[in-house]
């Protein structure tokens, strides 16, 4: 386990090697958009106001209580792994005032929110770009030096199997509708 989380460590200072200074306030500003959700939950209400969309807003809606109730609730007074900066020779772009940084919680609500998407909207564009949308989330809560990259992954995993309990959920519900 040292090992794992020493190359965690490890993997986490080589990317805050790449910084360009062009990038870091375009990405601190999508990032800080991820916080509490709110990208996703106004992507979501918004979806909510057309109807061949609205599915997709209520079930991510739906996926992302299930994710923060999992992430920043359950796991993460659990584990209090502390944020990077605290060990790692690193500076943050961003300030959290979360100080646990296991799982990522802007992942988990990303991903909770762009798998739902990603089988619920009506367009091919809109599904492809639900789910860049979630990996760029991901990826900058690397790139800004708040979360380690396990913390990214299992965020990720955790919010993907969000979606899909909660969109399974509806199609076993969705069934047992019809079939009544």
């Amino acid at each position: 386990m040292d090992t794992l989380l020493m190359l965690d460590g490890q993997l986490l200072v080589a990317i805050q090697g790449m910084h360009q200074p062009w990038l870091d306030p375009i990405v601190s500003i999508y990032t800080k958009l991820g916080d509490a959700g709110i990208l996703w939950i106004m992507l979501s209400l918004a979806m909510l106001l057309y109807r061949p969309t609205r599915r997709a807003g209520a079930l991510a809606l739906c996926a992302m209580v299930l994710g923060m109730l999992i992430t920043n609730v359950t796991i993460k007074p659990l584990v209090e792994r502390a944020r990077p900066w605290l060990a790692l020779p690193i500076t943050p772009l961003v300030t959290e005032n979360d100080p646990n940084s296991f799982p990522s919680g802007h992942t988990c609500a990303a991903f909770a929110a762009g798998m739902v998407w990603a089988r619920e909207l009506p367009w091919g564009w809109g599904r492809a770009a639900s789910v860049l949308m979630a990996v760029c989330m991901g990826l900058s809560r690397l790139y800004v030096g708040v979360h380690y990259p396990s913390d990214v992954l299992v965020g990720a995993v955790i919010g993907g199997a969000c979606a899909c309990i909660v969109w399974n959920a509806w199609r076993v519900s969705e069934s047992r509708r019809l079939s009544s």
